[in-house]
Parts: C-alpha cells; sequence; structure tokens
C-alpha cells in the first residue's frame, strides 16, 4: 500500500480538504498510473454532498482521469511504463455477464464497479477517485491517450465525452439527420461537436437569449429558445433524434413533439423520475421513441478517443488549482464554467 495524497469530502457538509488515503500495490493485471489532471463533473458534487444519499465517507471524487503509467503487473499486455493513459467512470465489472462480454461494462448484470463510491470486487474496500496523486486500476479498465489530443481537454472525453458520444453511435446518428441538442453545458458542447462530426444537422435548445452566439461559436447549425412559443412551434415534428443532457426536472413533452415520427428522445443527464408526466399519445401516435444511455464501455470509450483524434474534437476546459475546489462547486452549480474544470494535479503534489 502507498499512501497518497488525495482532496476528500468527510460528510455532506464538510466541503473538500486535503485527505491521505492508501493506493494499492499493482495486482498481476494491474496497471499504476501518476495522475496529472482530473476532470471535475457534476457527479462530484452530488457523491460529496450526498445528494442521491448513497455516499460512504470519506469520498474522493473525479472519474476523468488522465495520468502516465508507472508500473504494471506481469499479466499487463498493452501498457508500458511511460503511456499516456486515462480512466473514466468505472473501474471493473463482473466480466463474464452478456453485457461484459460484448464491451459493455457499463450495463453489467452484477453491477459496474464505480471509480469512486464503488467497492472493490477483491477486498471489498471501497473506490477512491481522481482527485489524487495516482491510482491503480485493472488494464482492462484503462484507455490509451492518443497523441495528437491535448491531455488537459482529454480528461472529460472520459465521462462527458462518451456519455454524448456512445447514444449518436448506438442509434446511428449520421450525414442527412437533424439532431437537436437540449442544454448547452459540459454535456452539451460535445453533443454539437460530436453530431457535427458525424454530419448531422445540429440545433441547440437552450432557455437562454445569452447562448446563441455561444451556440454558433461551438457548431451549432440553429438554435431555438425554447422558451419562446413561436420558435418552439416551428421546430414540431422536424428531428430524428433529441439529445437531452439537462440533469434537473424539465418538461419533456415539448421537446417530444419537436420529434418526427419514428424520432429517438435520448435522455442522458436526468436520472430522477420524470416530471411533469409524459403523455403517452405523442409518442404513440408517432411511433416515438424515449430512450436513455450511460457512458461507454470500454471497447467505446477507447474509440471516442480516437474519433475526438482524428476529428480534433476537444472539451472546453478551464484549469483548476485543487486548492479552490470548493469555489468550483459552487460555480458549477451556477452554470459558470465553460465547459469543464480540469485539476492540474501538480497543485496537489506541491501543494
Amino acid at each position: 500500500m502507498t499512501a497518497t495524497k488525495a482532496f476528500a469530502a468527510q460528510s455532506p457538509t464538510s466541503g473538500m480538504a486535503p485527505h491521505t488515503i492508501d493506493r494499492r500495490d499493482p495486482r498481476p493485471d494491474d496497471v499504476a498510473i501518476e495522475i496529472d489532471y482530473c476532470g471535475v463533473c457534476h457527479t462530484d458534487i452530488h457523491f460529496a454532498q450526498n445528494d442521491w444519499g448513497i455516499t460512504e465517507y470519506p469520498v474522493v471524487p473525479g472519474h476523468e482521469i488522465v495520468g502516465r503509467v508507472t508500473a504494471v503487473g506481469p499479466e499487463v499486455k498493452s501498457f508500458n511504463v511511460g503511456d499516456v493513459v486515462g480512466v473514466g467512470c468505472m473501474v471493473d465489472s463482473c466480466r463474464t455477464c452478456s453485457a461484459c462480454e460484448a464491451g459493455l461494462e457499463q450495463y453489467c448484470s452484477e453491477g459496474m464497479t464505480s471509480t469512486y463510491n464503488g467497492q472493490d470486487r477483491h477486498d471489498h474496500s471501497i473506490t477512491f477517485g481522481g482527485y489524487s496523486e495516482r491510482i491503480t486500476v485493472s488494464e482492462r479498465f484503462v484507455v490509451r491517450i492518443p497523441e495528437k489530443l491535448d491531455i488537459k481537454a482529454a480528461a472529460p472525453l472520459l465521462c462527458a465525452g462518451i456519455t454524448t458520444y456512445s447514444p449518436l453511435r448506438h442509434y446511428g446518428v449520421k450525414a442527412g439527420h437533424k439532431v437537436g441538442v437540449i442544454g448547452m453545458g459540459g454535456l452539451g458542447h460535445m453533443g454539437v461537436k460530436f453530431a457535427r462530426a458525424l454530419g448531422a444537422e445540429v440545433t441547440i435548445f437552450t432557455r437562454s437569449e445569452s447562448k446563441v452566439a455561444e451556440a454558433k461559436k461551438q457548431g451549432a447549425d440553429h438554435v431555438v429558445i425554447s422558451t419562446d412559443e413561436d420558435q418552439m412551434a416551428a421546430a414540431a415534428e422536424t428531428f430524428d433524434f433529441m439529445l437531452d443532457t439537462v440533469p434537473v426536472q424539465h418538461d419533456l413533452n415539448p421537446y417530444l413533439n419537436c420529434l418526427k415520427h419514428d424520432g429517438t428522445h435520448i435522455l442522458v443527464g436526468l436520472l430522477e423520475p420524470v416530471e411533469p408526466p409524459v403523455e403517452a399519445g405523442a409518442l404513440v401516435f408517432k411511433r416515438r421513441v424515449l430512450a436513455g444511455s450511460l457512458i461507454g464501455g470500454m471497447p467505446e470509450t477507447q474509440e471516442v478517443l480516437d474519433f475526438c483524434a482524428e476529428h480534433d474534437i476537444s472539451c472546453d476546459v478551464e484549469m483548476l488549482d485543487i486548492n479552490n475546489l470548493n469555489e468550483a462547486y459552487e460555480r458549477m452549480k451556477k452554470g459558470d464554467v465553460k465547459y469543464r474544470f480540469v485539476i492540474d494535479m501538480h497543485t496537489l503534489k506541491n501543494g
């Protein structure tokens, strides 16, 4: 075991503060990684503050991890010391169910092991995430960062990136399709970039007039102000897909009515019961689909990194000193970041 500097929450109200954790020595199939950068996801706030009532304290968040390999176990074949690698939202799964065998570990029948606040399948310890100096992870759950990518901006691709890429690929978005992206935050701006790269015509739906210019800058072909009844009426039965990135309660019905027949509305942000209820007739009479999607499996996570390198796509990031983490959380709650904070982990190591 190696004593490791980290930042942790000790309770729902403690805020994030320095903490020391133990990292295991590499098992035969493990990769030991010195962390250089870690993205900050809104999920981190939910766990730090126990918004979902499932947090085990102390909790060390962080599941958008990029760093360099420092050691490998004797069974590791794909990575060598010095390689630049990434770790996303999961660090293990049962590996034997039909989902795992299909490379869809995120849908493991036993439940994936989360990068933090999960339970290790071997020693049953609670997992700690990327707000730390280093991490040790099974080779299967490590991905290679292409040389062409800026490694700082690559970190959020391991959550925000794969979360929006996976459903677009799964549902076959391609040239000729019209895609609406609901919300213009960390997920939404990546959804625009991916849909455009796949050849679709992309429209951002936002409540804010102030985001119109920014949406166009990110590559949106059109912008609809969702609070404007005339604009929403003009968008009716127009879209093949709606990628819904909004993480809080919102009325889905106006957006469902923007879909053509056989259109698909994909939820990637909301995890709570839908309020108000969905009008079933909006689905039945147009054979529309209301779907959901969760990150991606390990093959697809590598695919999205390679896709970003090929198409020169990266996440817009603001670099963060880890000592300013609590302030960053408050800014994120207000939507005051474009579009992802990334912690420079040297501020932890040198602090």
